[in-house]
Formats: structure tokens, C-alpha cells, sequence
């Protein structure tokens, strides 16, 4: 049995990306919200909490404040894939996010640079520390990066990305999703510990949308690998 007192919560935004959890969480339930499903158990001597959020920055940041009301964690997980923006990334590695930005948060015509939420002090949301150092220790076959993830609500190729070349050029973006800055945003208010741990499943171009169906199932193992590691070797 588990020692911890709090539990570990682990977020993905599709049942592909949060499966394989299910085969290794021992002790399971399940308890229903409206139509989401909240797992619990044990995994590595820990409380685990798992739920899927749904695609997009409202569902992932409705389901984490649920997570921290509910079960108020020890911290936060959000595991999956993402758009490779970085031309050295390759589908099949792992960016470790350094931090995140909500790039189509844009209110520069009132001066305020993009991603900042006006009249806030909110624009990068820093991952914690520790648990970064642990997800880039993880032994694997593809490469590990640490990087910066921009979250916004579409779905981007390399069509839209010619419009959309603030990403690199203006936000330094590594890689590109549609949830982990709102993940963030929540955290960071709630002083909550974050991580956003995402496989490159494409790389934003032509050939997205056939490389992100095709590859979804299997590099959303290698998110699940880094996400083992940290819950094995943290210390809560």
C-alpha cells in the first residue's frame, strides 16, 4: 500500500493518449462527472488520479481545476503529443516542456505582448523544476528535448503555420498543441506543480494530418514511458 497522502493526477486530451495508464494503475475505480471519467488507484506505491480533458484550452482547464478541487494533487502530469515545430525534433521524441504560452492570446493592440493575459502578470507558465530534471533523465530510444510548447485552439499544418510564423519567430515555440498552457494557467494560479510531457506525433506540415492519425497510438507510448519514470523515482 501507498504511504502518500495526496494523489498525482495524470491529464491527456484523447483516450489514446491516456490507455495505457489504465493496464498499470492497480486498486482501480472509477468515479463520473457529466461525462468525464476520473480513474484512481495505485501505480508505483502511489495515488494516481487519470481523466481524459477533451481536445482544446477550455475542457483541459475545466478538468485540472476539477482535479484540484477534487483531489487536490500533489501535482500535475499532462502527457500526450504535439506538433513538432522545431526542425532538429523528429515524430517519436519527446519535448519536456521548459514552459508554455497560449500563443492566440493576442491582445497586442492594447499594447500587451503576445501571450500576455491583459492586466495580469501572466504570459510564460514555468514547468516545476524537479520533476522536469527527472523527465529528462528517462532512458529511451528517441531523443529527449526540453523546449517551449504554444497552446492554442487549432489544429495547425504547414499552410496555416506561413500565417502562423510568430510561433518560432516571435514565441520561440518548439512545439505546438492545443492544452497545455491552459494546464499551466490553472496550476500556476493554484500554485499546483505542472509538467507538460508531449511525443511529437507530426511535424506541423503538409503530411500533419495523416502522420498525427497514423502515429497517435504509438508515440503517445513514449509520453506514457517519461510519465513511468517521474511517478517511479519522485518523492511525494
Amino acid at each position: 500500500m501507498t504511504t502518500a497522502t495526496n494523489y498525482i493526477a495524470i491529464i491527456g486530451a484523447l483516450d489514446a493518449e491516456i490507455e495505457e495508464y489504465k493496464h498499470h494503475i492497480t486498486e482501480i475505480e472509477q468515479v463520473a462527472w457529466h461525462e468525464f471519467v476520473f480513474y484512481t488507484g495505485l501505480w508505483h506505491g502511489k495515488k494516481v488520479v487519470l481523466v481524459k480533458s477533451g481536445v482544446g484550452k477550455v475542457f483541459a482547464a475545466m478538468i485540472t481545476q476539477k482535479v484540484i478541487d477534487t483531489y487536490q494533487p500533489e501535482y500535475i502530469l499532462f502527457t500526450g503529443v504535439a506538433g513538432g515545430l522545431n526542425t532538429s525534433y523528429e515524430v517519436g521524441d519527446v519535448i519536456i516542456a521548459r514552459d508554455c504560452i497560449q500563443h492566440d492570446m493576442d491582445a497586442t493592440e492594447l499594447g500587451f505582448s503576445r501571450g500576455t493575459i491583459p492586466y495580469t502578470k501572466y504570459r510564460f507558465f514555468e514547468s516545476d523544476a524537479a520533476l522536469k530534471k527527472l523527465a529528462l533523465a528517462t532512458p529511451m530510444e528517441h531523443t529527449l528535448h526540453e523546449g517551449r510548447i504554444v497552446t492554442g485552439d487549432q489544429f495547425l499544418t504547414k499552410k496555416e503555420l506561413l500565417a502562423f510564423d510568430y510561433l518560432t519567430k516571435e514565441l520561440s515555440g518548439d512545439a505546438v498543441e492545443m492544452e497545455g498552457a491552459a494546464v499551466g494557467q490553472v496550476c500556476t494560479v493554484n500554485q499546483v506543480p505542472f509538467l507538460i510531457i508531449r511525443t511529437i506525433s507530426d511535424k506541423a506540415d503538409e503530411n500533419a494530418t495523416l502522420s498525427f492519425t497514423e502515429f497517435l497510438p504509438t508515440v503517445a507510448k513514449n509520453s506514457f514511458d517519461v510519465v513511468a519514470h517521474v511517478l517511479k523515482l519522485c518523492l511525494i
